[in-house]
C-alpha cells in the first residue's frame, strides 16, 4: 500500500461503500496511496501536506451535503 518511503502517517476512514469505492478511485488518480479493505474501510497514505489536503477535499466532497457544499462554493467566491 505504502508506495512512498516517507509515509508521514495511515489513516483508516469509515465511509459508506458506494463513497468508498469513489474515493479510492479518485485517490489513485491523485497518486495516494489507497485500499478499501474488506471490513468497508479506507486506508490511506498520507506522505505530505499536499496529500492530507488533498484526503480532505476528497472526502468532503464525497460525504458533505449539498447545503455544506453550496456554502463552501460561496464562500470561495467571496
Amino acid at each position: 500500500m505504502n508506495s512512498h518511503p516517507q509515509s508521514l502517517s495511515e489513516h483508516t476512514v469509515s465511509i459508506s461503500r458506494c463513497d468508498r469505492w469513489q474515493a479510492h478511485q479518485r485517490l489513485q488518480e491523485l497518486g495516494i496511496p489507497s485500499i478499501c479493505t474488506s471490513d468497508g474501510a479506507l486506508q490511506v497514505s498520507v506522505y505530505s501536506p499536499l496529500a492530507a489536503i488533498q484526503v480532505w477535499s476528497v472526502l468532503y466532497r464525497l460525504t458533505a451535503s449539498r447545503q455544506q457544499l453550496l456554502h463552501w462554493l460561496e464562500r470561495c467566491w467571496q
